[in-house]
């Protein structure tokens, strides 16, 4: 199994739109608000050179984009 980590901004439109579908499939994997956490923030410049949300961490791979997340959580949930 990857390690997965998701981060996110609680206010990001394309944010719920990817917790909603985690929450519907019952997906769960290691949560980083960086709205309110300068160190998660500081994590994903790091990860990937930007701040840009939703990011889900795979292994230290940053993915990016709302719809290609839930691409790839559907795939490994099938």
């Amino acid at each position: 199994m990857s390690e997965l980590t998701l981060y996110y901004r609680a206010m990001c439109p394309y944010c719920r739109k990817v917790l909603s579908f985690m929450e519907e499939k019952n997906i769960s994997v290691e949560m980083k608000d960086i709205s309110g956490d300068p160190e998660a923030n500081q994590e994903l410049m790091t990860l990937g050179g930007k701040t840009q949300v939703p990011c889900l961490s795979i292994d230290g791979k940053a993915l990016y984009e709302s719809d290609d997340i839930i691409q790839w959580l559907y795939s490994i949930r099938s």
